[in-house]
């Protein structure tokens, strides 16, 4: 069967921008982080350097992408979690415990490992680089507040947008000290020490600022 003209060229740019993010990471994976140009990316993916902000309007929206797929993790977590549980009353316990569930479940930390290389490493503390990363998490949280959303339709929005947001930004923020860590941080210590982080975490969430007794 013919394909036709749109389709063929709906096509081509999409094979373009496969090959522009493929390019892109094989150049982060190669040079420990996002240490090329424009037109070393252009030459690398085999397309001209029009087309790489033809698909990007930056190099940075590029390395936002690729983060995004390295938390999909989170997402596809999720979708899984819940596949396979009955679905709860909607309540804001009931939003969290599944969200705890999934970040537990979710091989974050190698995501985590991911999207700091992509960014330029821990080492990298200037301004751009810090958004950038916030701008990843709250990317990360709008996704997954979606399919809050479409599980709990009857939900509050309010209520399931705080809860998301809440677990998303404590993750962000466990995430840079775990990142900051010496040494292998994906071996059985690092991944300890993230699953101590993250305890600290949804216990700091469940229980609030109510006084302890």
């Amino acid at each position: 069967m013919l394909i036709s003209h749109p389709d063929r060229r709906t096509a081509l740019k999409a094979l373009h921008r496969e090959r522009i993010l493929g390019a892109a990471q094989a150049l982060v994976d190669e040079r420990g982080g996002p240490q090329f140009s424009v037109d070393e990316l252009a030459a690398r993916a085999d397309v001209a350097r029009r087309t790489v902000f033809n698909h990007f309007a930056s190099l940075d929206e590029i390395l936002l992408t690729l983060c995004d797929r390295a938390l999909d993790v989170l997402i596809e977590d999720f979708l899984l979690e819940v596949r396979s549980a009955e679905i709860g009353d909607g309540s804001r316990g009931c939003v969290f415990d599944e969200i705890v569930k999934t970040i537990q479940s979710a091989d974050l930390p190698l995501a985590i490992t991911s999207a700091t290389r992509l960014l330029g490493g821990s080492e990298a503390p200037d301004a751009r680089r810090r958004a950038l990363g916030d701008a990843v998490f709250a990317r990360a949280a709008e996704r997954l507040l979606l399919e809050v959303a479409r599980r709990y339709p009857e939900a509050d929005p309010l209520e399931s947008e705080l809860t998301v947001a809440t677990l998303i930004s404590g993750v962000s923020v466990i995430a840079k000290h775990w990142a900051a860590l010496p040494g292998d941080r994906l071996d059985a210590a690092g991944r300890a020490e993230w699953q101590r982080l993250l305890a600290t975490l949804t216990d700091h969430a469940r229980a609030g600022y109510l006084p302890t007794t």
